[in-house]
């Protein structure tokens, strides 16, 4: 068959006209930043020259599950002494990601070769006129032409060996300049167990490529099948697990921008509070300085607790899009350049992967905000004998927290003053501590409630207010109290009697009717 007809398993996939072959992110290694040499994939999908793993210090991985390990730390500890009754295993840490390693029983070599980085290396090394790559067979020489059959990269020397062969005197030479506009230049893969086998069929059961000595001997009794026939259907299962990948990469993306815009504006925030400070203090400028200054470490503080909430987040969340972005990127890679038999090869590790990180559940909303206020009418105590007055404040008044309390609540005598209590709490139920809230009530009479009660409340500066009326005439009546628009609850349920009106007596409904003033 003439050169031009012969189809090649190794030439495959024409790149587009002005396409640089090969790709120097994906072709050196992290670790000596050198052409990645036997380049294993981990199961974080990181790849790392199998002599630069060799070389990381290996730590004792105790699995407490009593199952198969994986490549998370959850469920696994670090240690120097191994428990009865424990397996145990050894681990290194990727030098990536940091993420654990649980290696196969033949250590680092056991790992998947990343077939495709090798053939981006080899694309690389053609790009480059050929500089780096030796002769296959005396590993000696510069190559100068690639044998198109057994797809060996030849030196002059070997080439003309090769041709003066019987039983390779018909194979096809090719320089090297042409072979810039392919994107495959891969050897053809062998079978580990049967080396003079390459791997052309795929076992179902065993869900592995196997070569032809494999279906006769231990996958005999096995369904298989060649990987042409059966790529659609596994290439279609990662493709389905790589469309749940990607919407998690958009989301975390987002979450990190959510979460630079509200550090942004606690910035913007803490720079207004910062600079109302100043502004207060300089009526009082020996008095108050010390105050001043008091207040602004406060809120350094704040700043700092706040931030670094925020900032702890968005290092979880990034190392989180990283992983999602390596396991999205080369899967797509794999897709995309892979051969039929690379990807069945590289399935499993890529499979488990993007289903681990489908798992991981992440908070896509900042977990702070940034609700810092600054009183400068509340009361802060002497500072050298001066009254100062100014505070920072992260509380925030929440009207479901908020109580009423008091007799005068439920009962009243006519034309006398009454009064019960607003007691003004936070989220976590605490006292306010604090005044300036603003609390509006209403005490209307049930059968005339276009003739309200004049009240009156005063702010004791402490979280709770004073609510005073005098009721005119004896009946039944409404309170209403809201704060920020809410409407706040009864502290506790008076006795039945209180439902009994006597004049000269007020009954008000213990069950007061709260609403929006």
């Amino acid at each position: 068959m003439s050169e031009n007809k012969k189809p090649l398993l190794g030439f495959v996939h024409k790149l587009p006209s002005g396409t640089a072959p090969g790709n120097s992110g994906k072709t050196r290694c992290p670790l000596c930043m050198g052409l990645f040499k036997a380049p294993r994939l981990l199961p974080c999908l990181h790849t790392v020259c199998t002599t630069c793993l060799e070389q990381l210090e290996p730590f004792s991985v105790v699995d407490m599950r009593g199952g198969d390990s994986d490549t998370s730390s959850e469920g696994s500890i670090f240690q120097e002494l191994k428990p009865r009754n424990q397996q145990s295993q050894v681990g290194i840490l990727c030098p990536v990601c940091d993420a654990q390693v649980d290696l196969p029983i033949g250590g680092v070599k056991a790992l998947t070769l990343d077939h495709l980085a090798m053939n981006d290396v080899m694309l690389e090394n053609l790009h480059g006129e050929g500089q780096g790559l030796v002769c296959d067979l005396c590993n000696d020489r510069e190559v100068e032409k690639r044998c198109q059959t057994c797809k060996s990269n030849l030196c002059q020397f070997c080439c003309q060996a090769h041709r003066r062969q019987k039983k390779t005197s018909y194979h096809t030479m090719v320089d090297l300049k042409d072979l810039k506009g392919y994107s495959r230049v891969g050897k053809p893969i062998l079978c580990p167990i049967h080396p003079a086998e390459e791997l052309r069929l795929f076992c179902e059961f065993c869900d592995r490529p196997v070569c032809r000595d494999c279906v006769v001997g231990e996958h005999r009794e096995h369904p298989y099948d060649f990987t042409s026939n059966v790529i659609h259907k596994h290439g279609d299962s990662v493709r389905e697990l790589l469309r749940g990948t990607q919407p998690r990469v958009e989301a975390l993306e987002e979450a990190l921008a959510q979460i630079k815009r509200v550090n942004s504006a606690l910035q913007k925030r803490v720079e207004a509070v910062a600079a109302d400070v100043r502004k207060f203090s300089e009526g009082y400028i020996k008095a108050i300085e010390e105050h001043r200054n008091k207040m602004l470490k406060q809120l350094e503080d704040i700043r700092v607790q706040k931030e670094n909430s925020l900032q702890l987040q968005k290092a979880q969340l990034e190392q989180l899009l990283a992983d999602m972005r390596t396991g999205v990127e080369f899967t797509e890679h794999l897709l995309a350049s892979g051969s039929d038999l690379e990807i069945l090869i590289t399935k499993g590790v890529v499979v488990e992967r993007l289903r681990k990180l489908n798992k991981v559940e992440y908070n896509t909303h900042p977990g702070v905000n940034d609700h810092i206020s600054f009183s400068p009418q509340e009361k802060a105590g002497q500072c050298h004998g001066y009254e100062v007055y100014g505070a920072i404040n992260t509380k925030e008044v929440d009207p479901a927290k908020c109580v009423l309390q008091g007799e005068d609540l439920h009962r009243a005598r006519e034309k006398q003053t009454a009064s019960f209590t607003v007691l003004c709490k936070d989220a976590t139920g605490e006292s306010m501590g604090r005044g300036g809230d603003n609390v509006h009530v209403a005490v209307l009479p049930k059968d005339k409630k276009d003739s309200p009660v004049r009240t009156m409340v005063q702010d004791n500066k402490d979280g709770t207010y004073c609510v005073s009326y005098t009721p005119k005439e004896p009946g039944l009546y409404t309170v209403w109290v809201c704060i920020k628009k809410q409407h706040v609850q009864v502290s506790k349920t008076p006795p039945p009697q209180h439902m009994l009106a006597l004049a000269p007596f007020i009954l008000l409904p213990w069950f007061c009717y709260f609403g929006i003033w």
